[in-house]
């Protein structure tokens, strides 16, 4: 396939080199004359493992060639990939005006080119470039996306030192598109890489990045408070982490990477707060540590907003204990939300199949009666008697038996605190606590009469 990428720095150099060693015919564009004239001698642009052979071969093969006239590169090529930078701004935003003004170039080449062209961006951008990126190419270039061109979100994941060997060997392939040309496209581009290919949402695709690179900070900024801890107490932290690594079933899974409700029982909390402890017992500085309840009940009082912002009184729950199949209600965060729903003059009514008020004891019957002493008021076995009762469905427990509700009760307010649901078509207002609307039916942006003034929480 024939490509231009836009940008022969640190991504577009590697891209221009290994796009080229997979056999695509490759034209690198940059402003810069002597990036130019370094891969056009068969020599890159940056520093970096295996990167020289690879220039070098691409040169010799005819198949990588650099130039500053992006016209000529635009109409020479069926994709084009822009690679530019993104500095960042002293307040965390991105300068995107090297995006755009790649974006502008290619439309207007595009304006004196009959055949159907894909742009990707892979640059590290927020959700909204690849709309706006289109928008520009549209007004440069006459043509109307999805028709003359596509602009699709393909985010690279290259880490400095071993980038080389993470292109031709990634973990995924990931494309962000609405067009299926362009997808089919992106697909033969990256066919013969050894790696899952992935085709997703557009804004999907922006966002990855970010968060993967946020939660790869997050891994090292927790590694080094756990040696910190450990350092005090004369522990080996390796081994502690080894073992934590070799974890496979919970510690580094996909188990506890689903946004969700906050987390509760009796283990979590209370151990959370032990480490915490330790840490300061022994004047160990530990913030991201510290501040992991902070964030919890920050996320439990999101769940209250969002049940709140509805106009509804009269307050369904689905679910009393922590997670689905245990009668255990220490530290379940909707006990919290029920306790503060309750506090704002909401009518409650609670069906949780596992809980029996009377036959709660122990360290069980001591939280809940702290928080809710006449329990047994709101809480039955009644699943249909609860759903009749009530406006406003909060969902908070992952039951089978929750799933055929909204074709039962059309005309409900479902408010799902763990993703009960993976798309649905349902007769009535639907709202996830951590996620976009699911909701594909018009009712859904119906005019809902409120009877339940929202008070700031």
């Amino acid at each position: 396939m024939k490509i231009s990428i836009f940008g022969l720095g640190y991504v577009g150099c590697v891209g221009s080199a290994c796009f080229a060693e997979l056999g695509h015919d490759v034209i690198g564009v940059d402003v810069s004359t002597t990036k130019v004239d370094l891969i056009n001698s068969g020599r890159p642009t940056i520093i970096e493992r295996d990167i020289d052979e690879l220039c070098r071969r691409g040169h010799e093969s005819g198949r990588l060639r650099a130039t500053t006239d992006a016209r000529s590169a635009v109409l020479a090529t069926d994709v084009s990939f822009i690679a530019v930078g993104t500095p960042g701004t002293g307040h965390g935003h991105l300068d995107l005006s090297y995006i755009y003004g790649v974006a502008r170039q290619i439309g207007e080449a595009l304006r004196d080119k009959d055949s159907f062209h894909v742009v990707a961006i892979r640059s590290t951008v927020m959700p909204g470039t690849n709309e706006k990126v289109a928008s520009i190419i549209e007004e440069a270039s006459g043509k109307k996306r999805g028709e003359g061109f596509a602009v699709v979100s393909n985010p690279e994941f290259l880490r400095e030192g071993t980038s080389v060997k993470d292109f031709l060997n990634p973990p995924l392939t990931l494309v962000g598109t609405d067009c299926q040309r362009a997808a089919e496209v992106m697909h033969e581009l990256y066919g013969s890489l050894p790696a899952e290919y992935i085709s997703t949402d557009i804004r999907v695709a922006e966002i990855m990045k970010y968060v993967n690179n946020t939660y790869h900070a997050l891994k090292i900024v927790f590694g080094n408070e756990v040696g910190a801890i450990c350092k005090t107490l004369g522990i080996d932290s390796h081994k502690v982490m080894d073992i934590f690594c070799r974890d496979r079933h919970l510690n580094i899974s996909p188990y506890y990477f689903k946004p969700g409700f906050a987390y509760g029982g009796s283990c979590l909390p209370k151990d959370t707060r032990a480490l915490r402890a330790l840490a300061a017992d022994n004047y160990v500085d530990v913030p991201v540590i510290s501040h992991i309840e902070s964030s919890n009940d920050a996320h439990r009082h999101r769940a209250v907003e969002l049940i709140l912002a509805q106009g509804r009184r009269k307050i369904g729950v689905l679910g009393l204990s922590f997670k689905a199949g245990t009668d255990d209600l220490r530290c379940s965060p909707i006990v919290d939300v029920v306790e503060t729903l309750l506090g704002k003059g909401c009518a409650i009514s609670i069906y949780d199949k596992n809980v029996q008020v009377s036959r709660l004891t122990g360290t069980n019957h001591e939280f809940i009666m702290s928080k809710i002493p006449h329990l047994q008021h709101f809480v039955t076995d009644d699943l249909d008697a609860v759903m009749a009762a009530s406006d406003v469905i909060v969902v908070t427990n992952a039951e089978k038996e929750f799933k055929d509700l909204p074709a039962r009760y059309p005309g409900k307010i479902f408010v799902d605190l763990v993703r009960l649901w993976d798309e649905l078509d349902y007769e009535g207002r639907y709202e996830g606590l951590a996620w976009a609307n699911i909701n594909q039916n018009d009712a859904q942006n119906a005019e809902m009469e409120k009877d339940f003034a929202k008070s700031a929480f």
